[in-house]
């Protein structure tokens, strides 16, 4: 359930705007050449009235809908929980088209800290628990199904918005909220993605345990300049950890309790 890397090519709601305003003024560019010559006050006005119609019209013909993030990102994100349990940072790698995830967390748990490093192989399986420092590792069952970052296709928009500021060329990035049921009916969500290129922003949904829990992320590149970090390390075993435990679930790891 993870709503939850490094070339990034994230377009600004200023770069479709300026494409939207070239596309708009060469459509155009054959009738206003026919228009009669007036004063360059009003026709100043006039270009830039088209140009405003022009954007306008083409945001709202163009109406959200699910996507799915890059395959590849790198980033950073934070967890909070509604009763205040729970308090996650954590460094991320995501690979959808390996089914691969690296998680490097700090964190609070019931006023107590503490650090993680894990690695999702879902393809195999198995996790990997890291401690580069002490070189020591261990490995465990995963018992859970790789959820890809996206909006599914049976989400409900809830709208579109703006962070930050429309009154200026990069003072705000254009973003769709959607809403669900968690699977199984187990509780509701909200998500926030962006518009162009659909890079997560915030997810939020309901646990029995935590109450509301709240996912940001930030800093968030297309690409992974390490790939190597998505691989068990050297000192790894490749035989599963034998000391009686019970299989890893998604949730139980990502949010682990120490």
């Amino acid at each position: 359930m993870l709503v939850e890397n490094k070339t990034r090519k994230h377009l600004g709601l200023s770069g479709h705007l300026s494409a939207y305003i070239r596309k708009c003024s060469s459509s155009r560019a054959t009738e206003t050449s026919q228009l009669p010559v007036r004063k360059s006050a009003d026709s100043s006005k006039m270009k830039l009235f088209v140009v405003l119609v022009c954007v306008l019209a083409g945001c709202l013909a163009e109406k959200p809908r699910p996507c799915k993030s890059p395959p590849f990102l790198t980033g950073a994100l934070t967890v909070s929980t509604q009763n205040e349990k729970l308090w996650v940072y954590a460094k991320y790698l995501y690979d959808a088209w390996g089914q691969r995830v690296r998680l490097m967390e700090l964190g609070n748990y019931q006023n107590k800290s503490f650090t993680y490093d894990a690695l999702l192989l879902f393809r195999e399986a198995a996790m990997y628990e890291i401690d580069d420092k002490a070189r020591t590792c261990k490995k465990k069952p995963l018992k859970a199904d790789f959820h890809p970052m996206e909006i599914p296709i049976n989400s409900t928009l809830v709208g579109q918005a703006i962070l930050g500021s429309s009154s200026g060329p990069g003072e705000g990035l254009l973003v769709n909220t959607w809403t669900g049921n968690l699977p199984g009916n187990t509780g509701k969500y909200l998500t926030t993605f962006t518009e162009f290129g659909c890079i997560p922003v915030n997810t939020m949904y309901q646990t029995q345990e935590y109450g509301w829990m709240v996912t940001g992320f930030f800093n968030n590149v297309v690409g992974i300049s390490d790939p190597g970090q998505l691989n068990p390390p050297d000192f790894c075993p490749t035989e599963m950890t034998s000391n009686g435990e019970q299989p890893e679930d998604f949730i139980s790891l990502f949010f682990k309790l120490q």
